[in-house]
């Protein structure tokens, strides 16, 4: 019934060609270099081919992928301008799109999980797929109460599919590496395969959306669509319309760049603290941008979509991270690097420079030291540079730093989000957000005179 498992030697045979285009790339530039051009240009040359090749083979291919092409597609701001200009436009549109599955495909689906009567539910069902991801694609209808809703429908094989795709990218992980300065690929990898079964399991989505939902049903700034009905590998949701956060970065006005950017921001920092729970997806395909509040206020709101991937975190984000990024704004090397100690950050056996260490996370903070503080490619740039040139300070020392496996996913997210926010080009006042939601952030005493203030 399923189109991917049916094609499973077709899409092993584009993947498993990624590697053999990769070699043929790096054999025409040895070329290149020996009839004297620079190594510089060559080296460009190189990155664009492969990306194109990449970007083009994970766009035409569902499953793991594609999971994989929309996780990477945030880092592009990180990429060199010349380099990523001429494909920015196919990967972004692994964040909206993939190519659909047959219309009889999904009557089956649900007529196996609604019943043989599952039309009765709906007064309208369109066939044409509104939307199309990795593992399921989205069906605008009527419930049979009127609501306009989104069905969401689980692509039959999906999880065979996320795990074959997976396990083969990760075989030539390392070829990939260098698309993304500064970013270790074979992580990304692993950590997407960890998380296929909560992925598949669309009772957990439901559950993680509806607590969004219930939490921010009367918020200003945040609309997440309620839950309406749910079996297995079906989801059927209120439906929402706006701008895609995509259509935004491609031409949205500055304003538009800077209220998404905000409330990006916002929704990032406030949803563990309100709800225990950390939005894991954060690519511009989940997110819309929608006009006017519940009290019909002229500004935008920020529409969430896809609660597939969550961080359960029952006491929100950790403490020290907060704690940590204030101690650092505070220039406090010993207490920032006992901190980092304790929490796993440094292993017992490695013994670091405190004051080096300080110097390694400032520029990754410099967004909280201004009252406010406008993303932008070129300043991703310099950060990606300045953590991936195998010769600087930065770079042997974060090879020696440990990530704990605890605060994994809470730091892809938060650079995902950052990747997000430079593809903005979003002024942010991101201070007000971490004192207003971040643990640890604010000290007991600035909460007193806040409050004495008042």
């Amino acid at each position: 019934m399923s189109d991917l498992p049916r094609k499973a030697v077709t899409r092993t045979a584009k993947l498993a060609a990624l590697p053999l285009g990769f070699a043929g790339r790096a054999t025409w530039g040895l070329g290149k270099r020996i009839v004297g051009e620079s190594a510089e240009i060559v080296g460009r040359e190189l990155q664009q081919r492969t990306a194109d090749q990449l970007f083009k083979v994970l766009g035409e291919l569902k499953g793991g992928a594609m999971k994989f092409g929309q996780a990477l597609s945030v880092f592009e701001s990180a990429l060199p301008e010349e380099v990523a200009g001429p494909y920015r436009a196919a990967l972004t549109k692994l964040q909206e799109a993939a190519p659909p599955m047959p219309t009889r495909t999904v009557h089956a689906v649900l007529e196996e999980r609604l019943g043989a009567d599952w039309r009765a539910l709906f007064e309208e069902f369109e066939d044409k797929p509104a939307a199309a991801a990795s593992i399921g694609q989205v069906h605008r209808a009527v419930w049979h109460d009127g609501r306009e809703v989104a069905v969401k429908v689980q692509y039959p094989g999906a999880g065979e599919a996320l795990l074959s795709d997976l396990g083969q990218l990760s075989r030539f992980a390392r070829l990939l590496g260098p698309l993304i300065p500064g970013m270790d690929i074979k992580p990304l990898i692993t950590e997407l395969r960890d998380r296929v079964s909560e992925e598949l399991d669309y009772g957990l989505e439901a559950q993680a959306q509806q607590a969004h939902a219930e939490e921010f049903a009367q918020d200003p700034d945040v609309l997440v669509p309620a839950v309406i009905h749910q079996c297995e590998q079906v989801l059927v949701t209120e439906w929402i319309d706006g701008v895609p956060l995509a259509e935004v970065i491609a031409d949205g006005t500055q304003e538009q760049r800077d209220r998404a950017g905000q409330l990006l921001a916002r929704f990032l920092f406030s949803g563990p603290a309100r709800t225990g729970l950390l939005h894991a997806d954060p690519h511009p395909g989940n997110f819309r941008l929608l006009p006017g509040g519940p009290d019909g206020a002229e500004d935008w709101r920020l529409g969430v979509l896809d609660f597939g991937t969550v961080d359960r975190l029952p006491g929100g984000l950790p403490e020290p991270i907060g704690a940590s990024l204030r101690m650092t704004l505070d220039g406090e090397a010993e207490a920032v690097y006992d901190m980092l100690r304790a929490e796993g950050f440094v292993k017992e056996t490695v013994d670091l420079d405190p004051d080096a260490v300080l110097d390694y996370l400032l520029p990754i903070i410099e967004p909280a030291q201004a009252d406010e503080f406008t993303f932008t490619r070129g300043w991703m740039r310099s950060q990606a540079a300045r953590v991936a040139d195998i010769r600087s300070p930065a770079y042997q020392l974060g090879k020696r730093l440990n990530l704990p496996p605890s605060y994994l996913l809470i730091h892809r997210v938060t650079l995902s989000t950052i990747g997000v926010l430079c593809q903005l080009g979003a002024t942010v006042r991101l201070r007000d957000e971490l004192e207003e939601w971040l643990p640890g952030f604010v000290t007991a005493m600035e909460d007193e005179e806040a409050a004495a203030e008042v």
